[in-house]
């Protein structure tokens, strides 16, 4: 991070995916490319893990690489076939999952299918990235797949170093690259906002704003069950039965599209008009155990939204303030701070002794924003919610 004599500026990683439509040759050698780096991947696995269990010895990426040169030499030669720097990236990627493994972070790593996504990570030359690519002319060029079509949906900025091409269920081909970029916060506002989510309405905002829930997969259910029942009945191992498993994933890939889109807008939105955001630290995977709720409360995105909203705003210069998960937001009322001693979830509006009535969702919106900015939302000393600008140099 830098500044100018008008502006904080912040150098960040931001990442780029477009729609990738290749030709039927590129779409056999990227079959190539997928099974040989899978093969890579499963066989590293296997070879990390018998050492360990025999030897107790742990291999890393290195070692793991000798070897491989070794097989291709003498056992394996077909895995000369494909690009030898996506075998590399295979097993770096895989010694970053044995970090997050030990760390806690993460499961053991498991073995890859053909029928899950697909991904290979080509690495560009940067002493000849002009002549491979360019976003102007909107050129990009890969070992052994030549020039990409691509969908050139927004500009980008910076050149990558790293380009991820990956296949999902629904066979549709992306290609991903992450780029140094520049990025000017927004105009410091002088407010703050309580935000509360939900089922009914995903986000509900202090000042009485509700954001609704298209709930896409009620929408393409009657599709779904009837595209799963269809694959429920073809042969196991059939052509038949694998083209019938692509439209389910189309389907799945609508739905996830469509939510992640409407999501988008939402953070958009409360970013770009608040300072500050507060929102409740919710335990997702708590909720999803309610075998009433959980369809409904995975549908929405909850997690997902948070996630937008946290790097958008340390992207644009907001800030976001979580209160405790359980702070009681829905049981306190707004207006005198009295505490019920409990709240049906069925109740959606109630009235309080001192006379107030008030909204389920917009109270506990309202509470969020009393609890994340101390109580002091609106005056001088508010946490962030009156916020001065940010020195210049």
């Amino acid at each position: 991070m830098y500044t100018s004599l008008y502006h904080v500026y912040m150098i960040t990683q931001r990442a780029y995916k477009f729609r990738f439509y290749p030709t039927p040759t590129q779409k056999r050698q990227l079959a190539l490319e997928f099974g040989h780096a899978r093969f890579v991947w499963n066989w590293a696995l296997e070879t990390r893990t018998k050492a360990y269990q025999e030897r107790g010895e742990r291999l890393n990426n290195i070692g793991l690489s000798r070897q491989l040169t070794a097989l291709k030499k003498a056992e394996y030669p077909w895995l000369s076939e494909a690009t030898a720097g996506c075998h590399t990236q295979k097993l770096r990627d895989q010694d970053t999952a044995f970090k997050n493994f030990f760390a806690g972070r993460a499961k053991y790593p498991r073995f890859k299918r053909r029928h899950h996504t697909q991904s290979v990570r080509y690495q560009l030359d940067q002493r000849h990235v002009a002549r491979n690519f360019n976003a102007e002319s909107q050129r990009l060029r890969l070992p052994k797949l030549e020039a990409l079509k691509l969908k050139w949906s927004r500009d980008i900025e910076g050149i990558p170093k790293m380009v991820t091409v990956s296949k999902d269920p629904a066979g549709h081909y992306f290609v991903s690259m992450a780029c140094e970029v520049t990025i000017v916060p927004l105009p410091a506002r002088r407010n703050a906002l309580g935000v509360d989510v939900g089922v009914k309405d995903i986000a509900i905002t202090s000042e009485g704003w509700k954001s609704g829930a298209p709930k896409y997969t009620d929408r393409y259910a009657r599709q779904l069950k009837r595209a799963q029942r269809r694959l429920s009945k073809r042969q196991k191992g059939s052509g038949r039965r694998y083209q019938q498993r692509q439209r389910v994933a189309r389907i799945h890939a609508r739905i996830k599209d469509s939510r992640r889109d409407f999501l988008h807008q939402i953070s958009s939105k409360l970013i770009n008009e608040n300072q500050v955001i507060c929102l409740e630290d919710l335990h997702i995977k708590g909720m999803l155990r309610n075998r009433r709720l959980s369809k409904a409360i995975a549908d929405c995105g909850l997690y997902e939204l948070r996630r937008q909203i946290e790097y958008k705003a340390a992207w644009t210069g907001r800030d976001v303030l979580i209160v405790d998960r359980w702070a009681p937001t829905s049981k306190t009322c707004s207006a005198c701070g009295t505490v019920q001693e409990s709240m049906a979830l069925k109740v959606r509006a109630w009235t309080c002794g001192c006379g107030a009535s008030h909204d389920r969702d917009i109270n506990a919106a309202k509470n969020v924003l009393f609890f994340g900015t101390a109580g002091s939302a609106g005056t001088s000393k508010a946490r962030g919610a009156v916020k001065p600008p940010r020195a210049v140099a």
